[in-house]
């Protein structure tokens, strides 16, 4: 089997997936294109947004996808190719896809409040105050981590650095001449998307290289890059998103479509053989140069590429408060992550074709792995390898930057939520609770102090380099917030009294996976890493406490439909 044949069984795969499994979600959760959805019925010109679907797709996917789709699989490949293509096929279409559908789904029906409201409803004040605490010590952890990563990457190739500015620089202008000066979308996009692709030689030929133009060293370089990064992120969390961040990731949108063509062309034109072993044990010397076991290990490694809890925070963060209508939450919530999915095999294949000696090697960047298998694909196709490789590096690091961005917007969100006293239903009941609070509760849920408190300990754990140390327990801990979020779903349905098993089998297999590779985590740096450890402990702690919450609220709604009941004593 050549990797163009594997890819092209992979594409159908998601298409009959999409329309199949797809189509039998859309039946379980009624969706209704005739139900208003809360952009309309809250619409205030911030947050709240009815936005085109190709646009609000744009969003969605940009957001969700940054690196993890390439780089997870790419990890994982040191098992061998078949344990991780075998991953990605099935964890995106019946765990990571149905994940994301569902958390825009409960969102929207919602009025765009977040999962953790619904838990609220679902498990009480206190199983909301464990969930957002919860997401925002991961969101912390994303934030700062990738502030780290970007600004590095800024020193390391300046050519990203002025390319991630020009697209920043277009996209309020991108805004106003959709908004106020009435160029239609289509016209706007013929006009900016090729100055996106042009923004990347540009980037090449002009490299913002603060270290040559200001004679700074390295590490002044990169503290000056963190500290831009975390003036554009403050700005990003509180300005409405048709001016920033929705322009912005929806033109960066297109660069991730031009590398999946080019990815795909250049497969299939290319048709690399096979020279990676399928399986090569259950157990193998990962990248870190740590030997590692299978299991859990493949299922932290391959998140965005199958399943990732960071996916319900966006969709219940931002898309679902732009939804125009509930006929667009299946391409958007479900499509997205195929999306992703195809991104995953593409990764794969470029190291698939790789001499086991040269992946080895390469394995230990998976960015320039991918972008050196796809750019040697392109020679075939009479493209440069090296500037390939450049195109490839760049569109990359752009999709770190939504990531970042969104990220930060979702931090302003939870600690809004995480010092309301109790779930918010309307306009009035949000002022009568606010003006109930404390000095400091009143402060925190204002969108800008609460966007300066939360960008503040981001950058201070990037600053502290604490960030870099907690990289290990992000992967298991993202993966134990999309088994948590799948207990929303599991009560959610179970409420309704429909198919909840659906949700509840993936809950159980995200909740072991996750909690093993945190215990695992813990025992290895147990002695060696007090931050690691305590960090580990902590979030075991708070998703033990959920889960136990959570049994005992679907035992009582079993015994209530056992004994004719609903769920609040009463009778059908």
């Amino acid at each position: 089997m050549t990797g163009s044949l594997l890819l092209c069984i992979a594409l159908a795969y998601f298409v009959a997936a999409y329309f199949g499994y797809g189509g039998y979600l859309k039946r379980i959760f009624k969706v209704d294109p005739n139900r208003p959805t809360p952009a309309k019925t809250q619409y205030d010109g911030i947050d709240f947004v009815p936005t085109p679907p190709i646009v609000l797709f744009g969003h969605h996917f940009a957001s969700i996808a940054g690196p993890g789709p390439i780089v997870g699989p790419i990890m994982a490949a040191y098992f061998g190719w078949l344990p991780a293509l075998m991953w990605i096929l099935v964890g995106c279409v019946f765990v990571g896809a149905f994940h994301d559908f569902a958390a825009l789904v409960i969102s929207v029906r919602n009025k765009g409040h977040s999962i953790s409201f619904v838990m609220e409803k679902m498990m009480g004040f206190s199983g909301r105050q464990l969930f957002v605490g919860f997401c925002f010590a991961c969101l912390i952890l994303v934030v700062a981590v990738f502030t780290n990563m970007i600004a590095g990457m800024f020193v390391k190739v300046p050519a990203v650095a002025t390319a991630s500015l020009a697209f920043i620089a277009m996209a309020p202008v991108f805004a106003y001449c959709t908004n106020k000066l009435g160029f239609r979308l289509k016209s706007a996009s013929f006009i900016f998307i090729p100055l996106v692709f042009l923004a990347v030689p540009f980037g090449s030929a002009l490299p913002l290289d603060l270290q040559t133009l200001f004679g700074l060293d390295a590490h002044g370089a990169q503290m000056t890059w963190t500290a831009v990064l975390a003036v554009y992120i403050l700005c990003a969390s509180v300005l409405p998103v048709q001016w920033l961040l929705q322009p912005r990731d929806y033109m960066n949108s297109f660069l991730l479509y031009g590398t999946l063509a080019l990815g795909f062309v250049s497969i299939l034109a290319y048709s690399p053989e096979i020279n990676m072993d399928a399986f090569k044990g259950f157990e193998a010397v990962t990248a870190d140069g740590n030997m590692s076991s299978l299991f859990p290990t493949l299922f932290i490694f391959i998140a965005c590429g199958a399943c990732s809890g960071f996916h319900a925070l966006v969709a219940s963060g931002t898309t679902s408060k732009q939804m125009r209508s509930e006929k667009d939450m299946l391409p958007v919530g479900y499509g997205a992550m195929l999306v992703e999915g195809i991104l995953g095999v593409m990764a794969l294949v470029a190291v698939m074709a790789m001499a086991p000696e040269q992946f080895q090697e390469l394995g230990k960047n998976p960015v320039l792995a991918f972008s050196t298998g796809i750019s040697n694909f392109c020679s075939v196709l009479g493209l440069d390898v090296k500037y390939s490789m450049v195109f490839l590096s760049l569109a990359i690091s752009a999709f770190m930057m939504t990531s970042l961005d969104t990220a930060t917007r979702l931090g302003r969100f939870l600690v809004q939520e995480l010092f309301l006293p109790r779930a918010v239903q309307d306009a009035s009941e949000n002022e009568q609770a606010q003006a109930k609070m404390g000095i400091v509760r009143h402060v925190l849920t204002n969108k800008y102090w609460a966007s300066l408190f939360f960008v503040a300990i981001s950058i201070f754990m990037a600053l502290s380099g604490e960030a870099a140390a907690l990289w290990p327990i992000f992967g298991a801990s993202n993966q134990l917030m999309a088994g948590l979020t799948f207990l929303v779903i599991t009560l959610w349905l179970l409420s309704k009294q429909v198919n909840w098993m659906v949700a509840f089998i993936p809950m159980l297999f995200m909740m072991v996976m996750s909690l093993w590779g945190i215990f695992q985590i813990i025992s290895q740096q147990w002695g060696h890493n007090v931050v690691l450890v305590s960090t580990g402990i902590l979030l075991s702690v708070m998703s033990i406490l959920m889960v136990l919450l959570g049994a005992t609220i679907i035992t009582h709604h079993l015994k209530a439909h056992f004994s004719g009941k609903n769920a609040s004593g009463e009778v059908d």
